[in-house]
């Protein structure tokens, strides 16, 4: 669930955001800043040309000529001006485009070795609008932004410098609006600052939702439930519009303010200007320049209050950005992690102990023991703990109490590359990506050949159903598989993990979808595959764990009992309730 992220704004995590130009200040940046500087020199120094100097000399002495020049020289400065925005727009964009890049790279990356309990916390939604939207927010900061701050304080600074140099009376009479106006824009900071979180956070749930309509849109007709969603989400999108026209109605107000200070010191300039003019303190042509460079004054004061909200909404997004960026994985690895050359499969669960949250434990001091190239199963009842066990021996979660050992290794001590690449799982719900039937095949295993894709597919059966396929194995597929049934989609995810070639192979309720027909055509498959590895199998449909080595029946996160099928069934305990009552449903039905 994503929360707002109450952080006052700093400089520092403003800081960390421009680490990312680092990469390109001796290349890009230079060029920009170079472009920036040539356009802000002309437009300091135009005004004293044309007014200080200029109009006095030409007033003072009516040189016609001179003024051509002077025409030709201006035109020739805006014209370097000009140039140098040229270069500015062109390589700050470019910059823009690469830390835009580099950063959604980073995050993508970072999300990639987060561990489980990071996803089962938020949804896909608002992971995936911390990718987009909001590193897409910070596109303008970068382009635009950055050098238009440091051009406008330049520009400030050089007008202000200017300004003292022509005036020092009118200088000051003028800066006395400044301090009302900074005390009022500090108190304005915080609101707006507040209001673009929310904005974010709105967008987040939005997204969110779109997410979760998308992919549940089957069961919301299902269940005619069409009208109650449309209305949830107009709800969410009124509030969305409400957030943003709220910001931008804050934000809207900062540049207002800056035109009433202006409109003040306008009027100071034409008061005490023509004081200072019939004092003789105070030339024509300085006056012309002075009014020049105030009405420039204002105008980078206007924009850093544009770069400002800028600001507030890279640093909104920038917030929810780093904080994904400083989450760490809830399964660490070890700088001296093993890694395994040749795993065996031996398993071992050391009383161990696991709790998904606080309120319920999923294992209670569990102890069995798993052996190189055994088939075992884990029967029990939804909640019973059969799934956790084999998230622990994927190290997809650490037990909060005890040790799995692998192969005499407490797994934690393990690389998780070399233990995952050396384990597959088959879900009951299994995940078919966008792509070809041969990719997605081949994903466990990309330097795989197309003959060993085959063959894999041809062991477990798939083949003949994809070679009547349009297109056979490089027909495209959809996100999820949608044009293959639920059991099709299960044999390409059965031909997939068996084309990995693991020591550990996990099905997890793998044949729950797939007719009995298909099911005996696997297991007769496994039968061969499985010699030599070491499979878990978790299976509510009993007829297919019989041939097990090994079952352990499972309630509340303990074992109740413990041997193969003939065993358990003499007996006479939980596990031979659960074939009865089975077998009296299947007579039943």
């Amino acid at each position: 669930m994503d929360e707002a992220i109450e952080k006052p704004f700093n400089w520092k995590q403003m800081s960390r955001l421009l680490t990312y130009m680092k990469p390109y200040t001796k290349t890009i940046l230079p060029i920009a800043i170079l472009g920036m500087l040539l356009s802000t020199a002309v437009r300091l120094l135009a005004p004293v040309l044309i007014g200080a100097y200029a109009l006095d000399h030409i007033i003072e002495v009516g040189d016609v000529n001179f003024l051509m020049i002077m025409v030709g020289v201006i035109a020739f400065m805006y014209m370097i001006s000009w140039f140098g925005n040229v270069i500015r727009i062109k390589y700050m964009n470019k910059l823009g485009q690469y830390i835009i890049f580099d950063l959604r790279k980073a995050l993508f990356n970072h999300i990639q070795r987060l561990s489980h309990r990071f996803f089962d916390q938020r949804s896909a939604g608002s992971i995936l609008v911390r990718i987009t939207n909001d590193v897409n927010s910070l596109q303008d900061l970068f382009t635009n932004g950055v050098i238009n701050m440091l051009m406008d304080i330049i520009m400030l600074i050089g007008i202000i410098v200017i300004l003292f140099v022509i005036s020092p009376e009118l200088a000051l009479a003028i800066m006395v609006v400044l301090p009302l106006m900074f005390f009022i824009s500090t108190k304005l900071r915080k609101n707006i600052r507040r209001s673009w979180q929310d904005v974010r956070l709105k967008q987040s749930m939005i997204n969110s939702h779109l997410n979760e309509s998308i992919q549940g849109i089957r069961i919301t007709q299902s269940y005619t439930q069409e009208k109650h969603n449309i209305g949830f989400f107009k709800n969410m999108n009124g509030l969305n519009f409400e957030s943003w026209r709220q910001a931008t109605m804050r934000s809207a107000f900062f540049r207002p303010f800056v035109e009433m200070s202006g409109a003040i010191g306008t009027a100071v300039l034409l008061w005490y200007g023509v004081v200072l003019i019939q004092q003789g303190s105070l030339s024509i042509g300085e006056f012309f320049t002075f009014s020049l460079f105030l009405g420039m004054f204002w105008e980078p004061i206007s924009r850093l209050g544009m770069v400002y909200n800028q600001l507030l909404v890279g640093m909104a997004s920038s917030e929810r950005i780093f904080e994904f960026l400083d989450e760490k994985p809830s399964v660490p690895e070890k700088k001296e992690a093993v890694k395994l050359k040749d795993m065996k499969g031996h398993i071992i669960f050391d009383n161990v102990e696991f709790a998904y949250n606080a309120e319920r434990k999923a294992l209670k001091g569990i102890s069995l023991e798993m052996k190189e190239g055994q088939t075992v199963a884990l029967v029990g009842h939804t909640g019973s703990g059969k799934t956790t066990i084999v998230n622990l021996i994927s190290r997809f979660y650490d037990p909060t109490g005890g040790r799995v050992l692998l192969d005499g290794y407490d797994i934690r001590d393990i690389r998780l590359d070399s233990l995952r690449e050396r384990v597959s799982i088959v879900l009951q719900d299994t995940f078919i990506f966008s792509g070809t039937i041969m990719d997605n095949i081949r994903f466990g295993r990309p330097d795989a050949t197309d003959e060993e894709v085959i063959e894999a597919a041809a062991t477990v059966g798939a083949d003949p159903f994809i070679q009547l396929l349009h297109n056979g194995y490089e027909t495209e597929v959809e996100e999820r598989g949608n044009v293959l049934s639920v059991g099709e989609r299960q044999l390409i995810s059965f031909a997939r993990a068996l084309l990995a070639d693991p020591q550990i192979l996990i099905l997890d309720e793998a044949t729950a979808s797939i007719d009995t027909e298909t099911e005996q055509l696997i297991q007769r498959a496994l039968k061969r595959l499985l010699k030599g590895r070491t499979a878990i199998m978790i299976a509510h449909r009993l007829s297919t764990i019989r041939e097990a080595d090994n079952i352990f029946v499972l309630e509340h996160g303990t074992i109740l009992e413990q041997g193969n099928h003939d065993e358990l069934m003499d007996q006479r305990g939980e596990y031979y309730e659960l074939v009865k009552s089975q077998f009296k449903a299947i007579e039943a039905g």
